[in-house]
């Protein structure tokens, strides 16, 4: 019989082989592409010293094609969880040294079990993603495994908060948890993500694409909206998605993380009264309002690279967190069009199932015109963005800066889509479209019977600005609550989170609305 210091010792051997993953000579190979381990990445990811793993010495059970004699302590991921930033987070990390980190039924097991358990214990679910796909040998037996973690990314969405990060290959059908997440972190140079690979289309298109061309971070980050965010490195990516997590609750039940500043509630904005410029064809960047208006100008930016017509992010307010949207007049001067409504709606809707209030700040002449737009289904994607709006029981303040014209007026969070504080600064132009339209359906046979023509427009243009072309109609009929100079923009916005704290509105009973998808 053993004794007791062989059973430890016994112990150890196990422990050292686990953590080993595919051996050295796989792990030296990962670590030259400039790439962590699973076990570096979770390390790194959570508070030093906090970190449990389970299912370490988990094996798979496949008897084909040699799998028997090929098996591996933890079978290609690790998982567990551990505290970051103070908070319980459940994680886990594919190892590509293990088998490539091809998904088996037991991967899917090892992930499942933590998801169940961030599920039921209401804490943020991080996936950290680097494999080469289903791993073939176990044929359905694989695929079954990735039908039960997307059932799960299903049954968290709007309960906990879940994030990805495409640490290496995320290719096939392993594509989908990571798009079934509340957020994506890719690395530059190092992740790749595609339904079918380079090989795959070149033999059924004859189309010749190099991996950073068709999946790469930036591809996901600029062109397809499909990531959040695009990192240098594991090492940056892993604080990026600990920063991220500063500002999310951990549940759907909780509020997020208070932070107190020392940047005072009252302070004055005296830098942006004239950002807005006199010329309303003249562009400006609604960023430096936003800056200027959050505690220590600290803007924590989402779809940074995608459709930047429109901006969306997190910060604090007198230390409670925000979520900011916002009109960008220094692209297609601030129109709306089909990928900013994608963009704002998605991150509206994120906002709302998880209890962080939501500023507006509008400057908007439109949608954007155009047969493109039009095919592409600006109707039915502009609509997600007045759903979300419009679903969205959180507090809801706007500032219109200036241009809220037509049906974007309406979009934009607006008194009718049940907004609660409405402000405007007094270079706000709130009308159906802008003057010069305007007055050219208005008043067309008018100015086409005078003798100056031009004149004639010109004075019509400045009648119609007079009597339009401002906040004071909208003021007027109550659909906006105070026209604010801009130096006022954050005093106004924390004393109304601080009156909105303890609102509670409700939606008809039902089991789900038809956001138009």
């Amino acid at each position: 019989m053993s004794t007791l210091q062989e059973r430890f010792d016994a112990l150890s051997k196990r422990n050292a082989k686990a953590e080993a993953g595919g051996g050295e000579d796989r792990v030296a190979k990962h670590h030259a592409k400039g790439k962590l381990t699973a076990r570096e990445r979770m390390l790194r990811f959570f508070d030093e010293g906090t970190f449990v793993e389970m299912d370490k010495f988990v094996t798979h059970q496949c008897q084909n094609f040699g799998m028997e004699k090929m098996k591996f302590l933890g079978d290609g991921v690790v998982t567990g969880f551990g505290k970051v930033n103070g908070r319980h987070v459940y994680a886990y990390a594919q190892d590509f040294t293990v088998i490539g980190g091809s998904m088996s039924l037991t991967m899917a097991n090892k992930i499942c079990k933590v998801m169940d358990a961030a599920l039921k214990n209401g804490a943020p679910f991080v996936g950290f993603n680097d494999s080469g796909g289903a791993r073939i040998q176990e044929g359905v037996g694989s695929l079954a495994g990735y039908a039960n973690i997307f059932h799960r990314n299903v049954m968290g969405s709007g309960v906990i908060p879940q994030i990805s990060a495409i640490i290496g290959t995320c290719a096939g059908g392993a594509v989908y948890s990571p798009a079934l997440t509340d957020f994506i972190f890719m690395v530059d140079g190092s992740s790749h993500m595609f339904i079918t690979g380079p090989k795959v289309i070149k033999s059924v298109t004859n189309e010749d694409v190099t991996m950073d061309n068709l999946g790469g971070a930036m591809v996901h980050n600029q062109t397809s909206g499909v990531a959040h965010f695009a990192t240098a490195n594991d090492e940056e990516c892993i604080d990026e998605i600990k920063n991220l997590l500063s500002y999310l609750p951990s549940n759907n039940l909780e509020d997020p993380p208070f932070v107190p500043s020392s940047d005072p509630v009252d302070r004055k904005l005296t830098e942006i009264n004239e950002t807005v410029p006199d010329n309303p064809n003249k562009g400006y960047d609604m960023k430096t309002i936003i800056s200027s208006m959050v505690d220590d100008g600290q803007f924590y930016e989402v779809h940074k690279h995608y459709a930047l017509n429109i901006i969306v992010g997190f910060a604090r307010m007198g230390g409670n967190v925000v979520g900011i949207v916002a009109n960008q007049p220094t692209n297609l001067a601030g129109c709306l069009d089909v990928n900013a409504s994608m963009k704002g709606a998605r991150f509206i809707r994120f906002c709302d199932a998880f209890n962080v209030p939501i500023v507006t700040l509008e400057d908007v002449p439109g949608y954007l015109p155009g047969t493109n737009q039009e095919y592409a289904g600006i109707i039915k994607h502009g609509a997600k963005l007045i759903y979300a709006y419009s679903e969205a029981t959180v507090p809801k303040i706007t500032v219109i800066t200036r241009k809220a014209y037509g049906g974007a007026y309406c979009v934009m969070s607006s008194k009718h889509l049940r907004g609660d504080l409405n402000l405007a600064y007094p270079t706000a132009e709130i009308a159906v479209m802008g003057p010069q339209g305007a007055v050219d359906i208005i008043f067309a046979k008018e100015i086409k019977k005078a003798k100056d023509e031009k004149a004639a427009r010109q004075e019509k243009i400045s009648e119609y600005s007079e009597r339009f072309a401002n906040p004071y109609q909208a003021a007027e009929l109550g659909y906006i609550d105070e026209v604010i100079m801009p130096e006022d923009t954050r005093i106004r916005i924390i004393q109304g989170l601080e009156a909105l704290k303890n609102k509670r509105d409700t939606n008809p009973p039902r089991k789900h609305g038809n956001i138009p998808l």
